[in-house]
């Protein structure tokens, strides 16, 4: 009889399973096979509903910005292109037209000051509307106007993907050598950016920004004491369900996984943001998950951040989906049948293709009507 646990997949499931002694009698070699194969059957459905290549699904109007100058609609650039500015700011906003100029004017008053005080440190902001139903990308435009396109993008997306989808497409059409995403709340102080790109400054240890690997993550590590007075009993509870799911299965070099603020060189972002399965809350634990694959210095830095009215709340039975996805992180990447550095998709006739490392797939409205492969490229 051919057990499954004899199979690649199950390798890795195995091995964790004996680390946290999930099986009775670990010294009974039938019984611990037997229980091997009640584990794997329990997963199998979920494996076989996992998606193994990460796509990117982009409509072709999102390929481009719209300049509210000249009203002349422009093509983003590509993150494989060369960076062209020292950093981008991405802005994921999801229905945000009240919170999100009191987060752009902290965001623009800082940079516009650096910028003066040292014409090198060039930025652009990329606002990235995510299927908003208010004047999200009106607001957004606005700022485009006053600053100018080259400052000041709006990435309007047909359809909401999620703030990890958003956030994904953002870093895909900037041009700086440092990247940042911030959420629009204005939760966290912007001012202290300046804090992770002095670890980020440390963890590169001289070498080009262009060709570095190196992420910083915002924390609020040192606030959880207060956090966890201010919650419900329950949501305690989901949350620390959560990190250990997040440590046992994932990511363990960082204790705040979920702050909306992380800094990486334009390298990490190449490496990393095509290859993301998860496109909703959590996103960021696969991003941890693969830079701990690829040995990508990682470095954590507390940040101010406080508890903004109107901030949405993960619906009980989204933790269950987010717990599922965490889940299925190592079985996604433990069969390497993708390259990381490479987003390989899979397309229905069973072709690949691959340019540059990069990979857009690129959707009509009606996404089962028509599917091709395109790239998005043009100028900055």
């Amino acid at each position: 009889m051919v057990f499954l646990s004899e199979s690649p997949i199950a390798l890795y499931w195995c091995n964790v399973a004996n680390k946290i002694n999930l099986f009775n009698n670990p010294n009974d070699r039938t019984n611990r096979r037997l229980s091997y194969d009640q584990l794997l059957f329990m997963l199998l459905f979920i494996y076989l509903t996992s998606e193994t290549y990460a796509k990117i699904i982009r409509y072709r109007e999102e390929q481009f910005y719209l300049d509210p100058n000249t009203r002349e609609k422009k093509q983003f650039p590509s993150i494989e292109d060369p960076s062209t500015l020292l950093l981008s700011v991405i802005v994921p906003a999801y229905n945000e037209e009240k919170r999100l100029p009191v987060m752009l004017e902290e965001c623009l008053d800082f940079l516009e000051k650096k910028l003066k005080g040292n014409p090198s440190c060039t930025y652009e902001v990329i606002i990235v509307d995510d299927g908003s139903t208010d004047r999200t990308t009106e607001v957004g435009l606005s700022y485009s106007k006053k600053y100018g396109c080259h400052k000041v993008r709006v990435l309007t997306l047909s359809t909401n993907r999620g703030k990890g989808g958003a956030v994904r497409l953002g870093i895909l059409s900037s041009r700086g050598k440092q990247l940042l995403f911030a959420d629009a709340d204005g939760a966290t102080t912007f001012e202290d950016i300046s804090k992770l790109q002095d670890n980020l400054k440390q963890l590169i240890n001289g070498q080009s920004l262009d060709d570095a690997l190196a992420l910083v993550c915002g924390s609020r590590a040192h606030l959880e004491k207060e956090a966890i007075a201010s919650r419900s009993f329950f949501r305690t509870i989901l949350m620390k369900g959560f990190h250990l799911l997040v440590w046992l299965f994932a990511a363990r070099s960082v204790r705040d996984t979920q702050c909306g603020f992380k800094l990486f060189t334009r390298s990490t972002a190449r490496l990393c943001f095509p290859n993301l399965h998860i496109e909703r809350w959590a996103f960021d634990v696969e991003l941890l998950y693969i830079a701990e694959y690829m040995k990508i210095p990682t470095g954590e830095v507390a940040v101010r951040w406080e508890e903004i009215e109107g901030d949405i709340l993960v619906h009980f039975f989204s933790y269950l989906h987010i717990l599922r996805r965490v889940f299925l992180l190592p079985l996604q990447f433990s069969n390497r049948y993708i390259a990381l550095g490479y987003s390989e998709i899979r397309i229905s006739k069973g072709e690949t293709q691959r340019r540059n490392g990069l990979f857009v797939e690129t959707w009509q409205r009606h996404p089962l009507s028509a599917v091709d492969l395109v790239w998005t490229e043009g100028t900055s």
